[in-house]
């Protein structure tokens, strides 16, 4: 199940000139989505219009206006081109989420159960995450072929961890199970070859994760899940710059993504590994500030000011992050999980008795 079924452009160019209402369209081509565009010009400068409209309801999804010089014409239309593929896929995923809230959950088929775990799954709440789970295997025993669903269970289960929902190498477990289902079920989707990727990281074995990474940007170079797997899993194994670089980009393609707390709490920890403890505790302030309830951040935020001898404002950070989801940072520093090196979690520890853990 393709998360994008597009029209070959024969059959949409019949509609070229024609004033044709988008609802026509998209009965007449069975789609949900239609991308409209415009173009005008002015001497040596044009400017190219896009909107993405939901063919039921006539409603804008997205629009976006590109300004360029037709320096190298060829040049624009491939930058344009990528520039939109990149905008519509987040655009579309959100729109189907929206869609998928909108349905009771009795009448849900196999599509609409994976988009409303998708949407559970990017809050980032202990009960969200519960929820995801329950979604998505609804998904998967309602087509236990989707890879897609698969996948995002592997994920759901992974980041289950971060809330102690679950005991660890169980999860763990269940994780790389369910990334190697979705990946014999779709071996050319991308998603699920960074699904893996997370599965594999998490358990440690950072060489497959990046294989996995790899494969899947080699598949689609702008998939910014791909990315933000690529980054966390060389912070993790040490390469901190590159990981840095990795999770930017993720940024850059899909900057609301509903990822966003996960990366942005790994720039804080990338960032605090690479000792940069200033700018370690403003990354984990605007994760904390976009997600308050997620009690990852606060951790980071309290061991980058302890390092900065900000022992008030640490003291302060350490109990929420207990008190947010103390089953959690029990499991963090009170042994090594998996996916931390010896010498990371040492000075991780470092940073939260210098704000004033002493467990």
């Amino acid at each position: 199940m393709s998360p994008l079924f597009v029209i070959a452009r024969n059959s949409c160019f019949t509609y070229k000139g024609r004033a044709v209402e988008v609802r026509q369209v998209g009965r007449e081509l069975g789609v949900r989505y239609v991308l409209e565009g415009g173009l005008r010009k002015a001497g040596s400068r044009i400017r190219v219009t896009a909107q993405l409209i939901e063919a039921a309801t006539g409603n804008h999804v997205w629009a976006e206006r590109y300004d360029r010089d037709l320096a190298d014409i060829f040049a624009v239309q491939d930058e344009i081109s990528q520039a939109v593929t990149i905008a519509i896929a987040p655009a579309i995923s959100q729109a189907e989420q929206q869609r998928a809230m909108r349905r009771p959950p009795g009448s849900l088929d196999a599509w609409a159960a994976y988009q409303r775990g998708l949407w559970h799954l990017g809050k980032f709440t202990s009960e969200d995450a519960s929820l995801a789970q329950k979604f998505l295997q609804q998904s998967i025993d309602l087509d236990p072929s989707f890879s897609g669903a698969c996948g995002a269970l592997a994920l759901a289960h992974g980041q289950a961890t971060e809330f102690q929902t679950r005991g660890l190498p169980e999860t763990l477990s269940s994780a790389v199970a369910l990334a190697r289902r979705a990946v014999a079920l779709d071996g050319a989707d991308a998603e699920a070859r960074s699904h893996l990727c997370y599965a594999l990281y998490r358990c440690g074995d950072y060489e497959g994760a990046l294989a996995e990474a790899e494969r899947a940007l080699a598949m689609t170079p702008n998939l910014a899940h791909a990315h933000h797997m690529l980054g966390a899993t060389l912070i993790f194994s040490g390469r901190l710059k590159e990981g840095l670089a990795a999770l930017e980009r993720s940024v850059r393609l899909d900057p609301r993504g509903p990822r966003s707390a996960g990366r942005l709490n790994q720039i804080a920890l990338g960032l605090y590994f690479c000792r940069e403890y200033a700018a370690a505790v403003e990354a984990a302030k605007r994760a904390i500030q976009s997600y308050p309830d997620y009690p990852l951040p606060y951790r980071w935020l309290a061991a980058a000011l302890g390092q900065l001898g900000r022992i008030e404002e640490a003291k302060e950070a350490l109990e929420k992050a207990i008190a947010i989801m103390p089953a959690s940072f029990d499991m963090y520093v009170h042994q090594r999980v998996p996916w931390m090196r010896p010498e990371d979690y040492d000075h991780m520890l470092d940073g939260l008795r210098k704000a004033g853990w002493n467990g």
